[in-house]
């Protein structure tokens, strides 16, 4: 079997790269990226999205939002003009459901099978191959590249019908923006009524309170480092889509929309290509106190 895939940047690459060391041969492409390391690996540099689905059995997107997977895919020399009849396009881009139902639509036209896949865990998961993959379309399509899906991840799971897997994404990417926002808050008052915030975190973390989102974010926060593992305006880029999908099912997200507004504001103050861990600033500055070492 032979697997194109489009989009190699932080979190594509490592992906490609495990799907190399698992054996796959690769076609890639990539519209900014140099991908010279991966063609050292073994993989075939393809000159267009076009060209790597014409050479490909299944094709994989990992693109960063909706209009780059429109373009890649349905855009003029996108995938839709190579691929052949019975082949699979997985796009593992975090996208608003409609447009994934859009180019499903399409690609049915043409005979090609589609699913929506996007992932959560960031750049060390996916270097790890251990992503979160919340996977929409139809089942037999699912578990005929499921084994491919789990070079990249440790949990794959079919959600529902094309579009469920980025509903799943967003649903995903609301509960890790409000988690750290509430853990931003916890700890600010923690540090401000003088108790050492990493002993709260001791404390609590075993309990209800404790989450995967605050064992892997506090430490970071405390050490300062909001080196980007997933940036502000990627998270930005999240939540409009989960408040546009929102506003089109008339389904009202309060504190989703509050920290949208943080994450706007954390931009503005130059913090966009920061990691989403960096919510604690923006309780910081109100607060007028700084958490950890800086």
């Amino acid at each position: 079997m032979i697997i194109g895939f489009i989009g190699l940047g932080i979190m594509g690459r490592p992906m490609a790269k495990n799907l190399i060391s698992a054996g796959y041969k690769l076609v890639v492409y990539d519209k900014y990226a140099r991908i010279d390391d991966l063609a050292a690996q073994g993989a075939e540099k393809a000159v267009s999205g076009r060209d790597a689905a014409a050479r490909s059995d299944v094709v994989i997107t990992m693109l960063p939002n909706s209009p780059h997977v429109k373009e890649a895919i349905l855009g003029s020399g996108g995938v839709i003009e190579g691929i052949r009849p019975g082949s699979t396009v997985v796009d593992m881009s975090s996208i608003a459901p409609a447009v994934s139902q859009e180019a499903a639509a399409a690609l049915k036209d043409k005979g090609v099978n589609f699913l929506d896949a996007p992932v959560s865990g960031g750049e060390p998961k996916a270097v790890d191959g251990t992503l979160a993959i919340m996977v929409g379309g139809d089942r037999e399509t699912f578990e005929s590249v499921k084994p491919i899906l789990e070079k990249m991840g440790s949990s794959v799971v079919l959600v529902g019908g094309v579009g469920a897997g980025n509903v799943a994404k967003l649903a995903n990417q609301v509960i890790v923006a409000l988690n750290i926002a509430a853990v931003s808050e916890a700890l600010v008052l923690a540090a401000k009524a003088g108790v050492e915030p990493l002993a709260v975190f001791e404390a609590v973390k075993g309990g209800l309170a404790g989450s995967t989102v605050m064992n892997a974010k506090v430490p970071l926060i405390l050490d300062g480092n909001f080196k980007p593992g997933f940036r502000i305006e990627l998270h930005i880029k999240d939540l409009q889509n989960a408040l546009d999908t929102a506003q089109h099912l008339g389904v009202p997200l309060p504190l989703t929309a509050e920290v949208m507004e943080i994450l706007q504001a954390l931009k503005v103050d130059g913090l966009g290509a920061s990691d989403h861990g960096a919510i604690v600033r923006y309780y910081e500055k109100l607060s007028k106190i700084e958490l950890g070492n800086r």
